[in-house]
């Protein structure tokens, strides 16, 4: 989809607008997103896309302050890489580099935990006609892992359907991968 507001590049931002129940859609680039910022900001309240992440992110910061952090030193959570502080990212709703998501790891996964139903890892989505093979797979790694936590609870009969199942779904792989060669 190209950008509505300059015509020449991929539009990377998707905006929805619902007002007196009437829709909107804005399509734009990373490029025209940033010229036109203030065009996503409600001016009656002052609300963009940034006051929300940062909203989120103070938010969790908040209620996740404990007694013991209120008398700990001051310490700034700071990125080894790119030296972007985690007040900065607030700030900012970007990470500097790759090393920032581990570095700021335990401040954001419980805000993608809440805004994600609980997910935390990516696991692909992929659509069931074009998938073929791989949901087999991610099927039998995901029953393999199964086996493994019902062997360790000794839960010998259920690790053997398991176990079962998992031979079938490996026959079935097997067996649609000689109707492709």
């Amino acid at each position: 989809m190209i950008c509505q507001e300059c015509n020449e590049r991929p539009a990377t931002f998707h905006f929805t607008k619902v007002v007196n129940g009437e829709k909107t859609e804005i399509h734009i680039c990373d490029q025209c997103a940033q010229d036109n910022s203030s065009m996503f900001i409600d001016n009656s309240t002052g609300f963009s896309i940034n006051n929300l992440l940062a909203g989120l992110l103070n938010m969790e910061s908040s209620i996740s302050k404990t007694k013991q952090d209120v008398f700990k030193k001051n310490e700034v959570l700071q990125c080894s890489r790119c030296q972007m502080t985690y007040q900065q990212f607030t700030k900012v709703g970007r990470f500097g580099c790759s090393e920032c998501y581990l570095t700021f790891h335990d401040q954001i996964n419980p805000i993608l935990r809440r805004v994600h139903s609980g997910n935390t890892v990516h696991a692909g989505k992929i659509p069931e006609r074009i998938g073929g093979s791989i949901h087999i797979r991610k099927r039998i790694e995901l029953l393999k892992q199964n086996l493994k936590d019902l062997i360790q609870q000794e839960e010998f009969e259920k690790a053997a359907e398991t176990r079962d199942e998992i031979r079938s779904l490996e026959l079935k792989l097997k067996s649609s991968r000689g109707g492709e060669s």
